[in-house]
């Protein structure tokens, strides 16, 4: 799935053929024209990824209850690859994308924080003589989500005109954001097993859209259809 096009001349040109690195006097090294590769697809599959394990850890599988099992992979996939993609995106000019991408990343990094023991959050909210958490930080753990709704509502009005695949997405990641942080709030589990329910339905559809886009332009010779939004 394609999100880096600008309007010339009347006309939608592909950024990817458009973005080359500028000509500049070099010295010992020959110029030679370059093409930026659509990062969209790793942006979306590490975005994907990262809402699957935190899903799936919800549901406690098997008796896995502890997060660290998921923090390498929010650190290095669902946060510096999904980086690295929004800098492309920037690099594409695709503001919408790059925005995005970098954002999520920042939450998967700022999420996997939390828990590490160097940072002193978790330590923060725990009761010394006990080692039981305090009820203090589920209400902090609310007023995090909470502000990650608000951000992500604005991305949701933002795919109006990308993709129905793209869409329905983001609106379930503000039901899941929205679950969530009601869960914590009211310390309420059904609400937390609810929003790991709306977080598998974000992650299918971020993978069907990382697909397309990785599959598409000819690579294979399946063409995965994400519903285009896009005006005529």
């Amino acid at each position: 799935m394609s999100i880096t096009t600008s309007i010339t001349d009347g006309k939608a040109v592909d950024l990817e053929k458009q973005a080359t690195i500028s000509p500049r006097e070099q010295v010992s090294v020959q110029y030679v024209p370059r093409t930026v590769a659509n990062p969209a697809p790793l942006g979306l599959l590490s975005f994907a990824t990262s809402i699957f394990m935190i899903s799936l850890l919800g549901l406690e599988p098997r008796g896995v209850k502890a997060p660290n099992i998921i923090l390498p992979n929010m650190v290095f996939f669902g946060g510096a690859a999904q980086f690295i993609a929004g800098i492309m995106e920037f690099v594409a000019g695709n503001t919408f994308g790059a925005t995005l991408f970098t954002s999520y990343a920042a939450f998967n990094l700022a999420y996997a924080l939390i828990f590490l023991p160097g940072s002193g959050i978790l330590a923060a909210y725990t009761d010394p003589s006990t080692g039981a958490l305090l009820p203090e930080f589920g209400q902090a753990v609310a007023m995090f989500v909470w502000a990650w709704f608000i951000v992500s509502m604005i991305f949701t009005i933002a795919t109006v005109r990308t993709s129905w695949t793209l869409l329905i997405a983001l609106v379930f990641v503000d039901i899941t954001l929205i679950l969530l942080a009601v869960g914590h709030m009211l310390d309420q589990e059904s609400c937390l097993k609810a929003a790991s329910a709306t977080g598998f339905v974000v992650a299918f559809l971020a993978y069907w859209a990382g697909t397309a886009g990785l599959w598409g332009d000819g690579i294979t010779p399946f063409k995965v259809p994400v519903g285009s939004l896009k005006k005529e």
